[in-house]
């Protein structure tokens, strides 16, 4: 029994580093990509959008803290599509505008700066990958516009992929 109970702990710590090691080749391979475009132009802004270290940091965190390892990863592996709809996307699906706490809280009194922030919403689907993915840009103040995130349209649950209707159009 003792050694059935060590093999179990051998096994977890084993897939453990094997999980690990995956997570930081999808991460590197992400970077990597995100660091070989630097600028992207955008149809629909008429304008280049930076692929800032904050969009990348924003892949990985959020609310100041990381994102567990399989929401990194989702992020991760959809980057190459939300990339793609950066570079096509002559449609706005949406936009937003408001006052947002902006960096660091302050040491001396806990406060964060308020800035005037914009965000845009690029949606497309991928029929190929049975996926509608959502990209995210953003511009602070009078900054550049630049990525902020790339995620699914939908929550995905677990084990199903997102429905995507392709027949039967034409009667709605």
């Amino acid at each position: 029994m003792r050694r059935e109970r060590k093999r179990g702990i051998f096994s977890i710590f084993m897939e453990e580093i094997a999980n690990n090691r995956f997570f930081e080749q999808k991460r590197e391979k992400a970077k990597q990509l995100y660091d070989s475009y630097g600028i992207i132009f955008n149809p629909f802004l008429k304008q280049e959008i930076s692929l800032s270290a904050d969009g990348f940091h924003h892949l990985r965190y959020s609310a100041r803290r990381e994102r567990n390892k399989s929401e990194q990863i989702l992020k991760f592996t959809l980057l190459p599509l939300g990339l793609r709809i950066v570079k096509t996307a002559a449609t706005l699906q949406e936009y937003r505008k408001l006052f947002s706490p902006v960096g660091e809280k302050s040491k001396r009194d806990g406060a964060v700066a308020m800035r005037m922030v914009e965000w845009w919403g690029f949606v497309a689907i991928f029929v190929e990958r049975e996926i509608k993915v959502r990209v995210v840009l953003r511009k602070v103040g009078e900054g550049n516009i630049h990525f902020w995130s790339v995620m699914p349209y939908s929550h995905l649950k677990r084990g199903r992929k997102q429905k995507l209707f392709t027949e039967g159009l034409e009667d709605e």
